[in-house]
């Protein structure tokens, strides 16, 4: 495999992570989705330490995978915020299926990383005197 062969697979495992934990499944009728997260968060205690597992792991292989310090922070703020407002009983249940932090946290990444992709390209189709510049 090579290094893009390699991320493709880690933001397929990402992704997987990040719908299961906020959008297993859909209410019918509605576009409200419901994840492990959200069952989770119901457990006092326990169970908002159980959902941020899978976030922490995500930010962790963020940064192997090369996201910027600023991607990296904006993608903890969103993690704190759902922990924060989670351990509110009642509210933070109803948050945490409008917020859906673990996918807003995986589009961040794939942002950042298709935009990193796209500049290293076009890095490499410039003439070899403008890259030494």
């Amino acid at each position: 495999m090579n290094i893009e062969q390699d991320i493709d697979y880690e933001l397929k495992k990402l992704r997987v992570i990040a719908w299961r934990m906020d959008a297993l499944f859909y209410i019918p009728g509605t576009n409200i989705s419901v994840g492990l997260d959200n069952f989770f968060g119901l457990i006092p205690i326990v169970g908002d330490t159980m959902a941020v597992a899978p976030s922490v792991y995500m930010i962790y292989k963020a940064k192997q995978l090369g996201a910027t310090p600023g991607a990296l922070a904006y993608m903890i703020s969103n993690t704190v915020v759902d922990l924060l407002i989670d351990s509110i009983p009642i509210i933070g249940d109803v948050f945490d299926v409008v917020y859906n932090s673990n996918i807003r946290n995986y589009r961040a990444l794939e942002r950042k990383l298709n935009k990193q992709a796209a500049q290293a390209y076009e890095v490499t189709r410039q003439p070899k005197c403008l890259q030494m510049a």
